[in-house]
């Protein structure tokens, strides 16, 4: 009998890069997450329970938060090499990637709350929240609102949204709004989606979020156009952008950041152009837990840009900052500088 091939569908082929993906009911809507499990605590990839992925490990689990048009996928470079030594887990916001597209307000203390209840779930041990944009900005506030939850917190290029509108002197507010409202009328943002959604001009706009364009590949793009062409995308659109601009969308940066009471480890893309590393300057002095790395050379998503980069920085950092057991690195040795300049020059 001839020997056939079967192919592996699109999820088994993520499987071995993200993880089991799995989907959750949050107040009606639908969530997908993945979890891969370390092996330190005796269970592989393979023999992991779906009905009961949490941990049970001394080393913290870890949960990744993407940005704003992302997805779970995005984190594709780094789940593989933390998960020997971390359980970890990624979500998929509401709204995005392959989580339900709901026409509802957000904010970042509603993802907030999403994640403290995914957490409470099925993870339920103090955790590390990593995320990269507006998924760094939704782990802060997770992190100052819900301490009995974390154990560490790694904003990768933080936005502070709120902050936007304390610079804008008083007088220009009316009119920045008047112009953001028709801007943000659901028959022009619908039609946009539609030019937006198409590969080249994600290509275009990737082209500006990356430093290096060659970190820019077909399947990038495709990770951030699929989700748009979901059903109800457009009404989701619609709703992110209204929410955005509403003054409670999120607590200015300089509110939260001094409420969280466990080690920071801020890392920013010199090259960012979507936020701009010197926003980071303000944050500097707002907490005496916060250590600041700045990536030179690389653009708003360092952590798919220069993964081994950012993994030479967040390793060590687990391992001495908040207790994670790394068996492969030597002992780090860390003088815990606030602020670092990490390049990937000699």
């Amino acid at each position: 009998m001839p020997d056939v091939t079967v192919e592996p569908s699109a999820r088994d082929r993520w499987h071995q890069r993200i993880g089991n993906q799995r989907d959750w009911v949050w107040r009606g809507w639908q969530i997908r997450y993945s979890y891969w499990r370390s092996p330190c605590i005796g269970t592989d990839l393979g023999t992991q329970s779906s009905t009961n992925p949490s941990p049970n490990s001394s080393n913290p689990p870890l949960i990744l938060l993407h940005g704003f048009g992302a997805a779970i996928e995005h984190w594709r470079h780094n789940i593989p090499v933390l998960a020997p030594t971390h359980s970890v887990y990624a979500l998929d916001l509401l709204g995005f990637g392959c989580s339900r597209k709901a026409a509802t307000e957000y904010s970042a203390a509603f993802w907030a709350r999403l994640v403290r209840d995914f957490w409470a779930t099925f993870v339920g041990q103090p955790t590390v929240l990593i995320g990269n944009s507006v998924g760094a900005l939704v782990a802060l506030n997770a992190a100052a609102t819900y301490p009995e939850m974390t154990a560490g917190l790694v904003p990768i290029s933080l936005p502070d949204v709120a902050g936007r509108a304390e610079m804008l002197p008083g007088w220009a507010l009316p009119l920045v709004n008047a112009i953001e409202g028709a801007v943000a009328s659901p028959a022009l943002i619908k039609g946009l989606l539609r030019v937006l959604r198409q590969p080249a001009v994600i290509r275009r706009w990737a082209g500006v979020a990356y430093r290096d364009r060659a970190a820019v590949t077909d399947e990038l793009v495709a990770i951030l156009a699929n989700p748009a062409a979901d059903a109800g995308a457009g009404d989701t659109l619609v709703a992110l952008s209204q929410s955005v601009r509403r003054p409670g969308f999120s607590r200015p940066v300089k509110d939260l950041l001094p409420q969280v009471r466990v080690p920071i480890l801020l890392l920013w893309g010199s090259c960012d152009r979507m936020v701009p590393i010197a926003a980071a300057q303000t944050f500097l002095g707002l907490n005496p837990l916060l250590q600041f790395v700045e990536l030179e050379d690389v653009g708003h998503c360092p952590h798919d840009e220069a993964p081994d980069r950012v993994h030479a920085v967040l390793l060590p950092w687990l391992a001495d900052r908040v207790g994670g057991a790394i068996a492969s690195l030597p002992t780090h040795r860390s003088q815990r500088p606030v602020i670092d300049r990490q390049s990937d020059r000699g």
